[in-house]
């Protein structure tokens, strides 16, 4: 009886693993209950219970908020797209909805959301002094900047690659509290078949949401295992590809407590240097093992998809 029950779950969990990309992908369509259930292959009924228990989240829940982080992803990157484009475009009936639901999530409204994060490179204050001039003062994130902008000179090797599409078997977490868990799953499925003996064979991580805008409880990341021939896959093992396209590549050795300084450092290289983020999941390529490095330094490549 365990094994079924644990089998049914995969099954569960391979249906939201579908509808989870497929909602991702048509965030700016209707999306119904009707819809996303015929892609996970259930009733909206039983679909709409499993969602809840697998993700947490209700059906209407996640497609609201993902619609909100999304929107929120617009504005910190494209500045030249009105509240107003982005209120039709994700279904809102008027700028006073989306604002509501912003200020719900968020506790701002878009506007002062947009203002807040375009400030980070450029906001400065102005202090009067008693002879009527007017200093010019940095604010504190300006040598956070200038601190990670000497980092990754220091610590990273940057180029600009055209790569081709990428095959991954991956499995789902749901928060970054999960992603061991994951590619425990990940490498069980994959010893027997062979593939962890292959050289060439390399583990990635695919950010599908940001830590700037999703709580990190709810962060949803792939970990994957390249493919470099077809292999099939069931249950709660799922296959995705990355699109063929220009990235960003940073290759870095560090520790695993510097991950987050290098992706904010990759970042801010990318503004300072005048490259847009295309519309597509970053993600993390491992060249190693890092429990098996003398200093247990991760090699890694990180990718930002670019315009």
């Amino acid at each position: 009886m365990a094994s079924l029950d644990k089998q049914i779950q995969i099954t569960y969990i391979s249906s939201v693993n579908k509808a989870l990309q497929f909602m991702d992908e048509n965030l700016d369509t209707n999306l119904s209950l009707e819809m996303i259930s015929k892609v996970a292959c259930f009733s909206p009924f039983h679909f709409h219970r499993i969602f809840k228990a697998i993700t947490n989240e209700t059906l209407n829940s996640y497609i609201t908020r993902k619609r909100i982080e999304k929107i929120a992803s617009v504005l910190i990157r494209q500045p030249e797209v009105s509240i107003t484009e982005l209120s039709l475009l994700f279904g809102f009936s008027s700028n006073s909805s989306l604002t509501r639901a912003f200020k719900k999530h968020y506790r701002i409204s878009p506007s002062e959301f947009r203002q807040q994060k375009n400030s980070r490179f450029s906001k400065i204050s102005k202090i009067e002094s008693k002879n009527g001039q007017e200093h010019v003062v940095f604010e504190e994130y300006i040598c956070s900047i200038n601190h990670l902008k000497n980092w990754i000179e220091m610590n990273a090797k940057i180029e600009i690659r055209e790569i081709a599409e990428l095959e991954l078997a991956y499995v789902t977490s749901i928060g970054k509290q999960g992603i061991t868990t994951a590619y425990d799953t990940l490498v069980k499925w994959a010893t027997p078949l062979g593939l962890l003996n292959n050289p060439d064979t390399k583990m990635v991580t695919i950010y599908h949401d940001s830590f700037k805008t999703t709580n990190p409880e709810k962060v949803r990341l792939s970990a994957c295992i390249l493919l470099n021939k077809p292999f099939k896959v069931s249950g709660n093992i799922g296959k995705t590809t990355i699109e063929k396209g220009k990235f960003i590549v940073g290759s870095f050795v560090i520790g695993l407590a510097e991950f987050e300084k290098s992706w904010n450092s990759l970042f801010v290289w990318m503004a300072e240097n005048g490259y847009k983020k295309a519309d597509r999941s970053p993600f993390e390529l491992y060249h190693n093992d890092y429990r098996v490095h003398p200093e247990k330094k991760c090699i890694a490549d990180f990718y930002i998809p670019i315009l």
